[in-house]
């Protein structure tokens, strides 16, 4: 099985042999411009010391500044962060976003720190790396364990050395420069996606039933939204457990219900099952929305769906790519279909820079058509090279910073 690092730059070569990419070119792209590891030794609440390791790998930066989400997880380490951090290089260019790639994480668990611990870790780690981001060279945002009041801490810590800078993060509190409509985008933007690929077989959302693994902010607005199309959602699990209704379940009653109890276990509108579970549920369309690798050479063969829709960073590996083509199962690469958090991240950059608000009505008109535009280049290039989406998309995206890269002539 292929660690983070293996799988995407296997992904990365087959699309670089496909355009004919040249091997001084594709060393230069596997290369991250920097990489950088700290120590964090926060007090904590006891009176007692704690040490973390924080890291920021910035991949790309030939298309614009560099760009990518702030992880606070266990599971972080080098490989999880380099494989992100390049992942993000290709998702901004097939989304053709002025940016490049860069992906930041500390070791630890959030749900074992206070929120004055956590903002103390935050401020730390801003205080180790405040030289290598800013608004026009490495701009943060929200992922996994981290949200809005992390950003908000950034800011404020940021601010400290270089002056009043709200747009050296995005995902922030409106309130301090966010953007309406962040909150939801990713979501929305994965709603966008599926309707471009189910218009083009002449179906609609609500004409299948999903799954979706991973109820946070991304599972859980992908549910909500696709639900307000008439889409019905069969089972979810998170964390804490997993529930199922082959009728559909009822969307806004399961939201209320983790907002309350902190989970979707315990929710009384439908089936309790084990959560490893999940990607085998019998449904049409499948929904990673948690962590990566998940679907691989010992999960894909038991997924029953016919779309999966990416809205985790790489839950898939190229043995499980193998085995969805063996059985005819649809996939839209993360890339392209979890793209809109970042695209809505870009929005509230440039409304920061010009120090404009945008209404979330044009925030989310927007939004629809770059994913449309975005969604009309992948097909273009899928026919072009006659490839799977995945390879389609990882095509697009690396001539795209090829070009740039050589224009530039760095």
């Amino acid at each position: 099985m292929m660690n983070p690092v293996e799988a995407t730059n296997w992904y990365f070569r087959k699309a670089a042999r496909l355009i004919d990419l040249d091997e001084w070119t594709v060393r230069r792209l596997l290369t991250p411009f920097r990489e950088v590891k700290v120590e964090c030794t926060i007090r904590r609440d006891d009176g007692t010391f704690s040490t973390f390791v924080g890291y920021r790998v910035q991949h790309d930066h030939s298309r614009g500044p560099m760009k990518g989400g702030l992880r606070y997880h266990p599971q972080v380490d080098p490989d999880e962060v380099n494989t992100l951090a390049a992942l993000m290089t290709w998702k901004t260019a097939v989304v053709n976003l002025p940016y490049g790639g860069a992906k930041g994480g500390i070791n630890c668990d959030p749900r074992a720190l206070s929120t004055s611990e956590l903002q103390r870790l935050t401020r730390t780690f801003v205080e180790k790396i405040h030289d290598i981001i800013g608004v026009h060279t490495d701009i943060p945002a929200p992922d996994m364990g981290t949200n809005a009041q992390t950003m908000a801490w950034i800011m404020d810590e940021y601010s400290k050395f270089h002056g009043y800078a709200p747009g050296v993060v995005t995902g922030k509190p409106v309130e301090l420069g966010g953007s309406l409509g962040r909150e939801s985008a990713t979501g929305r933007g994965l709603l966008y996606a599926a309707e471009c690929l189910f218009a083009d077989e002449g179906r609609r959302v609500s004409d299948f039933t999903y799954a979706i693994q991973g109820f946070g902010n991304v599972g859980s607005w992908a549910a909500r939204l696709f639900a307000e199309q008439g889409a019905r959602i069969v089972a979810v699990s998170d964390i804490t457990g997993a529930v199922r209704n082959p009728e559909g379940l009822d969307i806004p009653a399961l939201v209320q219900h983790v907002a309350q109890s902190g989970g979707v276990a315990g929710f009384a509108g439908g089936e309790a099952f084990a959560p490893d579970m999940l990607l085998a549920e019998p449904c049409d369309v499948l929904i990673p929305a948690a962590l990566g690798g998940v679907l691989n050479r010992d999960t894909a063969p038991g997924v029953r769906a016919r779309y999966i829709l990416e809205a985790a960073n790489h839950p898939s590996d190229p043995e499980a790519d193998e085995i969805f083509a063996r059985h005819g199962v649809t996939v839209l690469p993360d890339i392209y279909a979890n793209a809109g958090g970042v695209t809505v991240s870009y929005f509230e950059w440039t409304q920061n820079v010009q120090q404009y608000r945008w209404s979330e009505q044009k925030v989310n008109a927007e939004l629809r058509e770059t994913m449309r535009q975005a969604y009309a280049d992948l097909r273009a290039t899928q026919k072009q090279y006659q490839c799977d989406l995945r390879t389609a998309a990882f095509a697009l995206a690396v001539s795209r910073v090829a070009r740039a890269t050589n224009l530039r002539g760095l």
